[in-house]
């Protein structure tokens, strides 16, 4: 089956399973949702939403949440993964939203990538499910399964998002990164996966040794970005 036929038909069996999927991360506006991403590198989206309203409540725009010191934005994130780095970032591109955007979260992918902790995938989330704009945000999770899907080759999280944008049609690409998302996390685990009751690797995976190579492989790739996030200078080493 050629890529694309395969692409169609994945994307067919999602909107069976997700015809409306929710953004998982609980946000108001385009601010909201940018601090919850920043958030949710190496942290489960349950846990940012279980943080979120408590610093919420303390500050919900640029310009209070630039009022907040780092001690108090830590103290309500402490629970998350690199809240340190993430406190500071969160502080800092508060700061710049009101310096330099009027207070505004921009609607540009490289103005958005020079905010303290918001990489390429952060930016690209928020570019997609706050403004409209088309966009395919690639974690470690679609990575891995574009990879056992034979979608792409697992080499890179940047290859697998410029292959999965030419297999699916550009209008779609929130949806199906959203989509992605809860499929794995309901029928495509990384470990003690059934591959033959699973309603797209019953039919799409490998099938053989080379699928669990290719896992190993996307995993591989994940984990080597997120060393080099964290080698990063503290203030940007939870860009994601």
């Amino acid at each position: 089956m050629k890529k694309r036929d395969k692409a169609q038909k994945i994307a067919a069996i999602l909107d069976d399973l997700f015809p409306m999927p929710d953004i998982p991360l609980d946000h108001r506006d385009p601010f909201t949702l940018l601090i919850a991403v920043v958030l949710s590198a190496q942290t489960t989206d349950a846990r940012v939403n279980m943080v979120t309203p408590g610093l919420f409540a303390l500050a919900s725009t640029p310009e209070a949440m630039a009022r907040l010191s780092v001690d108090q934005i830590l103290n309500e994130i402490r629970t998350c993964g690199l809240a340190p780095g993430k406190a500071k970032n969160i502080k800092r591109l508060s700061e710049l939203l009101v310096e330099t955007h009027g207070g505004r979260v921009p609607a540009e992918m490289e103005a958005l990538e020079a905010l303290p902790g918001v990489g390429h995938k952060t930016a690209s989330v928020v570019m997609a499910q706050a403004f409209g704009v088309p966009a395919f945000p690639v974690d470690t999770h679609i990575h891995r399964l574009a990879a056992r899907w034979m979608l792409s080759n697992g080499k890179s999280v940047e290859q697998t998002e410029r292959d999965l944008k030419q297999l699916f049609p550009e209008a779609t690409w929130g949806k199906v990164h959203l989509q992605i998302i809860y499929f794995g996390r309901k029928y495509c685990p990384a470990l003690r996966h059934d591959e033959g009751q699973c309603p797209i690797c019953s039919w799409a995976g490998r099938g053989d040794r080379r699928g669990a190579k290719g896992d190993a492989r996307a995993a591989a790739g994940g984990r080597r970005a997120t060393v080099v996030r964290q080698r990063r200078p503290a203030e940007t080493r939870s860009r994601e």
